[in-house]
């Protein structure tokens, strides 16, 4: 069957309206956060194909089962990477359903993780390893912890400071996806202020290889109830397989979780798979019901005794300070 490729497409209302239909009819949902839309169309204008650049993620790729076998798929992917590199974007990622994984090995990605129902995947077979060699290497009992910060708060300092007690070496990645009060800048460099004076921790960025909630794309699971499990086991995997394995990570240090179920869910996947790679999981009490949450209530209401009881001087400071700039 022939298509025409159309590139560039506006989303305007009535194509919009369309676009989610037809991605209904392939089990998928329409999101949002399209900066760049690719579309496949009959000669008669029904819509065929679709593919959309999301940043750096593609996403919404759905080919109707008439085009199968044509090179539809292909055509939507290599429209949406030269886009992408026009734009000088010239790392790209991808989430898709595992029984897509190969289709898109076909298109030039490589997997960086896949469980039973998810696939991360990147079009550069040497993405992970080269963010790895940018990270310090250590020898001993190494351990690790991936934490928000937002803020660095005295709870986040209670932690790292036992979990250091505990290792030769500690690693405390910092997400450094940009979605929350407080930038990333701001928020590694509060942790590096607050945790100054323990010589065994090291303090980095977590890169595009530890999987935001923010980025993780749910468009395509049909039971959105399972999605925060799918996100976990996929993040957690890559987590165990590749980072832990190549930094020589032995143990990975959460905080007890009474509040949100999303989090607690997250350290249960946690226990469970990352000991078959080797990593030990580690709970640590939280102390005092400490939260950030609660320091940002207490940032809105401009109380600064509270403040001074949640969070270190170092970060006291530094969100004094910026607040006054």
């Amino acid at each position: 069957m022939e298509f025409y490729p159309q590139a560039g497409v506006i989303l305007n209302p009535e194509r919009l309206a369309k676009t989610e239909y037809f991605l209904e009819k392939m089990g998928l949902r329409y999101e949002g956060g399209a900066d760049y839309t690719v579309q496949l169309c009959s000669e008669y204008g029904e819509l065929l194909g679709n593919g959309c650049l999301c940043g750096n993620i593609l996403k919404y790729i759905a080919v109707d089962e008439r085009l199968q076998g044509e090179g539809a798929a292909l055509t939507i992917v290599s429209e949406l990477v030269s886009e992408a590199y026009r734009r000088g974007i010239t790392k790209l990622f991808l989430f898709t359903k595992a029984s897509n994984e190969m289709l898109f090995r076909g298109a030039g990605f490589y997997t960086l993780a896949a469980t039973r129902d998810v696939c991360f995947m990147e079009n550069t077979r040497s993405g992970l390893s080269r963010w790895l060699d940018t990270v310090p290497r250590f020898e001993g009992n190494i351990g690790a912890a991936v934490m928000n910060c937002n803020p660095f708060t005295l709870g986040h300092r209670f932690l790292i400071r036992t979990a250091a007690e505990q290792v030769d070496h500690l690693y405390v990645f910092v997400v450094s996806e940009d979605s929350s009060r407080f930038s990333f800048a701001d928020r590694i460099e509060m942790v590096r202020r607050g945790t100054r004076d323990l010589l065994n921790v090291c303090v980095i960025p977590s890169g595009e290889y530890m999987i935001s909630k923010a980025t993780f794309p749910t468009y395509f699971i049909k039971d959105t109830a399972n999605a925060e499990s799918m996100y976990a086991a996929l993040d957690v995997t890559l987590f165990g397989s590749k980072i832990a394995k190549a930094l020589g990570i032995t143990r990975r240090f959460v905080g007890t979780e009474p509040y949100c179920g999303v989090t607690r869910n997250y350290n249960e996947v946690m226990k469970e798979l990352l000991p078959k790679y080797g990593v030990e999981v580690c709970e640590i009490e939280r102390t005092g019901g400490i939260s950030a949450s609660r320091v940002r209530e207490a940032l809105d209401k401009g109380d600064i005794t509270a403040l001074d009881e949640l969070v270190p001087e170092s970060t006291l400071n530094y969100i004094m300070r910026k607040e006054t700039l």
